[in-house]
C-alpha cells in the first residue's frame, strides 16, 4: 500500500480545529447546564418550603408552643404515628400548625394514608383557646376511600379524600389507594377556594358570600362562628396537619403567597 504523507503544518491545523471543536463543544455543554440551572431556579421562583424532610423548624402543636412527639420524620416525611383512637389521640398528639398565618396563597404537598386512614389539612385555621382546630378551619379531607367508614358517610361523597370536608364533594375523585402518594394543594385568592388532586382541580367554593353563609347555615357547623369567619378578621390563618388516631405521611409541602 502506498503511503501517504501529510504535511507538518496540516496536521498542527487539524488538530487545531480538533481542539477548537472539543472547546466549543465544552462551552456548549456549560451553556446548556447553566440554562437548565436557570430553568429549575424560574420553575421555583416564589414557592416557599415549609417542611424541608429533616427537621420541624417552623412547626408545633396547635394551642401549644412545642412538638408532639407523636409526630416523627420518616424518609424525608412527616408522620403522625396512629393511636388507634381516632381524634381522642396518641400520647403527646394532637394538630399541628405551621407558626405563621397566611392569606392568598397556593399551597401544595404530597400525602399518603395507611390502610383506613383519616387525616386533613386544615388552612385559614385560628388558634381559639378550649376550642379544637377545626372550629375555625376549612379542611381539605385526606382519606383512605376504599376502606374508612366516612367514604359513605356526608352527603354526596363530600367526606372523601380532597373534598372540603363534610361540604363540597371532590369531583372526579381520583385519589390513588392506601399506602401510595398523592399531589394535593388549596389555592385561596380574596375569597376563592380550589382544591386539586393528582394534577385536576376537584372542589372550588367562594368564602364569606352570601352561598357560604347559606351553605354553613344548613350543615353541622352552623353554630362556630369562627368557622362562619373562616380567616378571622384579617381573613388570614394557619395551615395545619391533622391527628386523627392513623398513619399519615406528608411531604413536600410549599407554599407561595399570591398578595
Amino acid at each position: 500500500m502506498k503511503k501517504v504523507f501529510y504535511p507538518f503544518s496540516l496536521l498542527i491545523l487539524s488538530g487545531f480545529i480538533f481542539m477548537s471543536c472539543t472547546n466549543t463543544n465544552k462551552q456548549s455543554s456549560a451553556s446548556d447546564a447553566e440554562a437548565d440551572s436557570t430553568a429549575v431556579a424560574a420553575a421555583d421562583e416564589g414557592w416557599i418550603s415549609l417542611f424541608d424532610g429533616n427537621d420541624f423548624t417552623g412547626w408545633r402543636g396547635y394551642n401549644r408552643a412545642d412538638m408532639p412527639t407523636a409526630w416523627t420524620i420518616e424518609d424525608g416525611a412527616i408522620k403522625i404515628s396512629g393511636s388507634g383512637m381516632g381524634e381522642a389521640g396518641a400520647k403527646d398528639g394532637g394538630d399541628i400548625i405551621y407558626d405563621q398565618k397566611f392569606k392568598n396563597f397556593e399551597l401544595t404537598f404530597e400525602w399518603k394514608v395507611s390502610e383506613g386512614g383519616n387525616s386533613g389539612v386544615f388552612y385559614l385555621a385560628q388558634e381559639v383557646e378550649g376550642k379544637p382546630i377545626y372550629e375555625s378551619s376549612p379542611e381539605y379531607q385526606i382519606l383512605d376511600n376504599e376502606r374508612h367508614p366516612d367514604a359513605k358517610l356526608g352527603k354526596d361523597n363530600n367526606r372523601q379524600s380532597a373534598s372540603l370536608y363534610d361540604l363540597v364533594p371532590a369531583v372526579p375523585q381520583n385519589a390513588k389507594p392506601a399506602g401510595e402518594w398523592n399531589t394535593g394543594g388549596v389555592l385561596v385568592y380574596k375569597g376563592t377556594v380550589v382544591h386539586s388532586q393528582n394534577g385536576e382541580n376537584v372542589v372550588e367554593y367562594h368564602l364569606w358570600t352570601d352561598a357560604w353563609k347559606e351553605m354553613v347555615a344548613s350543615s353541622k357547623f352552623k353554630d362556630w362562628p369562627n368557622f362562619l369567619n373562616t380567616g378571622g378578621e384579617n381573613q388570614e390563618g394557619f395551615i395545619g396537619l391533622q391527628d386523627h388516631g392513623d398513619d399519615v405521611w406528608f411531604r413536600n409541602i410549599k407554599i407561595k403567597i399570591l398578595d
